[in-house]
């Protein structure tokens, strides 16, 4: 099978979570996704296609959030959900690449479970709340419990990619947001609100493996500054693509191949 890939369902404990991973390689790497409004059900393929570059030297995992939440979960709670994951699969040592939400959650899996994380690269996330994150995660929550579909997706596509990108797509915005539609709204508005609870800022230093931040200069959601703030309070490498946004590790043709050679270096 091309790519080696696998789907299917983890139960453990309390948390059920859809799975995915493909590779050849020895090596675990663990891929955390940010905020979706659909999940990774059915995306082995796509994602093995897109990661491809770490087919041959990594057995790559990616773990969805757990189908059943809760008011008020944050982000370390999913940390320790992907925590839980690698426990289970008896994944330690692992790289580490989490983008958005889901560099949110990475951090807090390199705080609290320093075994599991050799190596870390957080793309287009922050360590604590700003003021342009606030604003287009109320609004966003806002369109979501108004059932705006429409809006809510158009939002993000504004939010993440560039004009020229969003002109390019126009009419095929209407079956986007047909395609993108939450299966369960609820669900989605309460893992919207965990971004919000990502606060750590202050524990940063507590993260001891060798770390790579990368950030978009325009980036309209966490903002580049988030990426820089995260960078300086470790002493880190970073990479900011200034001409790129939000989705810019689906923008930047060489996105992959920095970090593999980050990964491998």
């Amino acid at each position: 099978m091309l790519y080696n890939v696998k789907e299917g369902k983890l139960n453990i404990q309390d948390a059920r979570m859809d799975c995915i991973s493909f590779g050849s390689g020895t090596k675990p790497l663990v891929l955390i996704q940010g905020l979706s409004t659909v999940g990774i059900k059915g995306m082995g393929r796509p994602l093995a296609y897109m990661y491809r570059k770490f087919a041959k030297h990594y057995r790559v995992y990616l773990f969805d959030r757990r189908q059943r939440v809760w008011q008020g979960i944050t982000v370390e709670d999913l940390a320790k959900d992907v925590a839980i994951a690698m426990d289970y699969l008896k994944i330690k040592n692992a790289h580490v690449v989490g983008v958005s939400q889901g560099g949110m959650i990475a951090q807090y899996l390199a705080i609290n479970r320093q075994d599991l994380v050799s190596k870390l690269v957080l793309v287009v996330t922050l360590s604590r709340n700003n003021a342009t994150v606030e604003a287009v995660i109320n609004n966003w929550l806002r369109l979501s419990r108004q059932n705006n579909i429409r809006g809510l997706i158009e939002d993000m596509a504004i939010k993440m990619f560039p004009e020229k990108y969003l002109k390019r797509y126009k009419l095929f915005m209407p079956l986007l947001s047909l395609l993108q539609k939450p299966k369960d709204m609820e669900r989605f508005i309460i893992l919207t609100e965990a971004c919000l609870t990502c606060n750590t800022y202050d524990k940063l230093n507590d993260i001891k493996c060798p770390t790579l931040v990368m950030g978009g200069g325009k980036d309209k959601i966490v903002t580049g500054q988030a990426s820089e703030e995260i960078a300086q309070k470790m002493g880190c490498k970073i990479y900011m693509y200034d001409d790129l946004g939000h989705a810019l590790h689906q923008e930047a043709k060489d996105f992959n191949q920095r970090v593999y050679d980050f990964l491998s270096g």
